[in-house]
């Protein structure tokens, strides 16, 4: 499987990411200019509002809305945490790391929340979701920094690793390793791209990670909220940081400054990639040039066509989405009506892992697909579909078929979903349905004209038009352009454009500049 990396950078639309796996379009990040609270971003919050119903508290964290914080998402180790902010706010705590700190029991987890927080409280943050619709941010205070290799997670003394790394030798060569590096009191997640990594690797990603930390550590000292302490990579960074293989064969940046952020970046985490980075330099949009531009129009919308005439409607709502699968033309005899349902069913799970992967569904998801009898078919498909959302790195949860045919998925949500605008406005009537009146149109033509000809002297005018308004103003004996000629004694050239609309025209002097009225 061949990758790329298409990064666009534009001032009015920030960053887009795009990820291209055998030339097909299956990943899309736009990242704002704007965008001031990215997933991974530690804010030093305060305390707002303490909900005993929802057990959950809201949180100021300079958004126009109180950010969410439920007592799930607290983590076991809150009171430690809260320990360390309120000594390293007063002074009394100097070292950098938690080797001296005596961490606090874990929190009941079936507890209250009013029990652990209250009114006016500071307490480090962590974006878990992005601002989503009218919602603000969803927090977590159980933190963690993220690193290529290896995730740093404080007040904690366990060595996790990655289910995608199946070989006990290598998982335990791994423990072994990070638990030779790793400072007291924390914990580390090892990421499935450390399989086959040596010791330096892994340690000098975890070091970036403590520094991280110390920083972190030395920014709450001074900090006041709702202030970011601890800011996530930028989205560019983080998608190489955590998807960035030897797959890789290309990564095109069309702005200077962004392709040395990217170049740099690449050459710490991967030097034998650096050489992949390239600076797109052509005039033509970079998107255009690699055709994403118009995979984005054929992929986004509501009705989304597969090879073969079969084609997927796919509904939204604010927590749900819906796809319908339709055979659409394509036709099978009844005798292998069943076979003919499953291959247009396969395909159409592919293209579902595809669509979700790329618009960046969350939530749930109720899948209709055509109805199939036979149970041993229901289970390929149910397979075939485990095994097309394989690769996506959204927690996901996908559900036998129903007895009704409808199979559930559940996806995580951590940032608004991905839209794209795939129709145009009508350049005729400008969205509104009415055109001006055709029986006016000759009327505007020949005013439009007598003003070129007798106030701006024109000498030579070509007059654009729809090839039928060309054919009414050529035809009969005594035609409608003869009458101009008499009227003004100029011969006007009369050009059909098949793309003009109706009523559009235009007209252009002897050096084909078009005279702007």
């Amino acid at each position: 499987m061949v990758k790329e990396l298409i990064i666009d950078s534009t001032p009015e639309k920030g960053v887009t990411i795009a990820l291209l796996q055998d030339k097909q379009l299956v990943e899309l990040n736009r990242e704002q200019a704007d965008n001031n609270f990215a997933v991974g971003d530690i804010y030093l919050g305060r305390i707002k509002k303490i909900m005993p119903g929802l057990n959950a508290a809201f949180v100021d964290v300079g958004y126009e809305k109180d950010a969410f914080l439920h007592y799930l998402d607290l983590g076991p180790q809150v009171q430690s945490l809260l320990k360390l902010t309120r000594i390293v706010k007063n002074g009394s705590y100097q070292e950098m790391l938690l080797s001296s700190l005596k961490l606090e029991k874990d929190i009941d987890k079936a507890g209250k929340i009013s029990d652990i927080l209250s009114r006016n409280l500071l307490l480090p943050v962590q974006i878990a979701k992005e601002p989503i619709s009218t919602k603000g941010p969803r927090l977590s205070s159980d933190l963690s920094i993220a690193g290529r290799f290896v995730v740093l997670v404080p007040f904690s003394s366990t060595v996790s690793i990655s289910k995608r790394i199946k070989g006990n030798a290598e998982r335990t060569r791994l423990k072994k390793i990070v638990e030779s590096i790793k400072p007291a009191n924390f914990g580390v997640i090892i990421r499935t791209v450390s399989e086959g990594k040596g010791v330096e690797e892994l340690q000098k990603d975890l070091l970036d990670l403590i520094s991280k930390w110390e920083l972190f550590t030395k920014r709450l000292r001074t900090a006041e909220p709702p202030q970011k302490v601890l800011g996530e990579m930028d989205r560019a960074s983080t998608i190489l940081r955590d998807i960035l293989t030897d797959e890789f064969t290309h990564i095109h940046v069309n702005d200077n400054a962004l392709y040395e952020e990217v170049k740099s970046y690449v050459q710490e985490i991967s030097p034998d990639l650096e050489k992949i980075v390239k600076l797109y330099k052509h005039k033509e949009p970079i998107f255009d040039h690699f055709g994403i531009e118009k995979q984005i129009k054929a992929s986004f919308g509501k009705t989304v066509n597969l090879q073969g005439g079969a084609y997927l409607v796919i509904e939204h709502t604010e927590a749900l989405h819906v796809v319908d699968v339709n055979s659409g033309n394509r036709i099978a005899s009844k005798e292998n009506q069943e076979e003919n349902a499953l291959l247009v069913n396969k395909e159409a799970a592919k293209e579902i892992a595809r669509q979700l992967r790329l618009r960046d569904m969350g939530g749930i998801v109720v899948i209709d697909f055509i109805d199939m009898h036979k149970p041993a078919n229901r289970k390929e498909l149910y397979g075939y579909l485990k095994e097309c959302m394989a690769n996506d790195r959204a927690k996901h949860t996908i559900l036998p078929p129903s007895k009704f045919g409808l199979v559930q998925i559940t996806r995580q949500r951590v940032r608004p979903e991905m839209s794209v605008v795939t129709s145009e406005k009508c350049p005729a009537c400008e969205g509104t349905g009415e055109i001006r009146s055709s029986i006016v149109l000759l009327d505007d033509i020949e005013n439009n004209l007598s003003f070129i000809l007798q106030e701006q002297n024109e000498k030579d005018v070509t007059l654009c038009v729809h090839p039928y308004i060309a054919a009414y103003i050529k035809s009969g004996l005594i035609s409608r352009r003869l009458k101009w000629f008499f009227k003004y004694g100029k011969w006007i050239k009369i050009k059909t454009v098949s793309s003009y609309y109706l009523t559009q025209f235009r007209f252009f002097n002897s050096k084909e500049e078009e005279i702007k009225l």
